[in-house]
């Protein structure tokens, strides 16, 4: 692909998402949400290969059902109240709004497009799909948080945390592994919207940093399946150590970042007297948690076949840029920032 045209999609993709962010009428909003749809669907397709144009046709058909919905929605409740402000919603289009927005995401039961789309992509294009693509549906759900119907965001929260979990643990491609992470942290964050969002917003913001960690360190180290990865102690081992941290952060386990939102997500649930759905989703958790270590146990534990000291034709070079070590240690060392997160929280 011509560079400034590359360029100049990446551009449209900021540009779709400011808009979204700084609107406040639902049309506005509806146009940065096709802007970043259509804006994306070139960059599926930079490598011209059958899997890239299946998921570039899977994700369009998708997210224009969901378009389709949000402005079915908006128009209802444009018909009803009078209004197209964000805020002002009837419980009527909210339903619908809440689906059509979780489609997007790729939230349980609407998942299926995101592991196939993401597996069919490059690396980097399912970097931006599963940080940036999800920054307006996000920031629309968060404005929407005192509307959304409790019973449909427990439901679809719980259940995505089950379908991450279930999901990811016969997988043996990265990609599709790291979208059914995906789904499970946005089924946290969904969780605990309708309670207290600024505990989404800090959720959704360690979920980007550590996703967007895993994939520049997938893209550093030119790994896309398991068997990549279990070659890479030999290759280059302190990225196999930082990868195998930042996989356990995504995990949740102490004392690394990832185990911050999910306790301050389970204690704000406990004090709403939910013990019963923490203890669902903590054992939900644990399904997430057996394919994770099963990542490290290859990641570390399994040596790859006929290996050798001398330098061989299979070595290649790793060069860490400056941005996949930042969020790497972002990934992992935040954690020492949480008393003073509480204090702001």
């Amino acid at each position: 692909m011509n560079p400034l045209a590359y360029s100049m999609f990446l551009l449209s993709l900021s540009i779709g998402t400011t808009v979204t962010l700084l609107s406040h009428h639902w049309l506005l909003a509806w146009i940065g949400l096709e802007i970043n749809t259509l804006a994306i669907i070139p960059i599926i397709t930079k490598l011209p290969h059958p899997r890239a144009i299946e998921a570039a046709t899977k994700y369009f058909l998708t997210q224009a059902t969901a378009s389709i919905l949000v402005l079915f929605s908006a128009l209802m409740n444009a018909w009803t109240t009078g209004q197209w402000s964000i805020t002002t919603i009837s419980d009527h289009a909210t339903i619908i709004l809440t689906l059509a927005l979780m489609m997007k995401l790729g939230l349980a039961p609407l998942h299926f497009w995101l592991p196939e789309v993401l597996q069919g992509t490059q690396l980097f294009t399912g970097l931006i799909i599963s940080t940036w693509q999800k920054i307006a549906p996000v920031t629309l759900l968060i404005q929407l948080s005192q509307q959304i119907n409790i019973y449909v965001a427990v439901s679809i929260g719980l259940l995505s945390i089950f379908i991450g979990g279930w999901g990811g643990i016969n997988q043996t491609q990265m990609r599709k592994i790291l979208a059914f992470s995906s789904i499970g942290h946005l089924g946290w964050m969904i969780l605990v919207l309708k309670f207290d969002h600024s505990l989404t917003e800090f959720n959704f913001l360690l979920y980007i940093i550590m996703t967007a960690a895993m994939f520049l360190l997938l893209i550093s180290t030119h790994s896309t399946k398991l068997l990549d990865i279990s070659t890479l102690w030999t290759k280059t081992p302190a990225l196999a150590a930082l990868s195998m941290l930042t996989l356990l952060s995504l995990a949740g386990l102490p004392p690394l970042t990832g185990f911050m939102p999910k306790l301050m997500i389970s204690l704000e649930l406990v004090k709403q007297d939910m013990i019963i759905l923490v203890s669902l989703a903590m054992l939900a958790s644990l399904l997430a948690l057996f394919f994770y270590l099963r990542l490290t146990y290859i990641l570390i534990m399994i040596s790859s076949p006929n290996t050798s000291s001398t330098n061989s034709l299979w070595h290649m070079s790793m060069k860490t840029n400056l941005l996949t070590a930042l969020f790497n240690n972002l990934a992992i060392f935040t954690i020492l920032l949480m008393p003073t997160v509480i204090l702001f929280l």
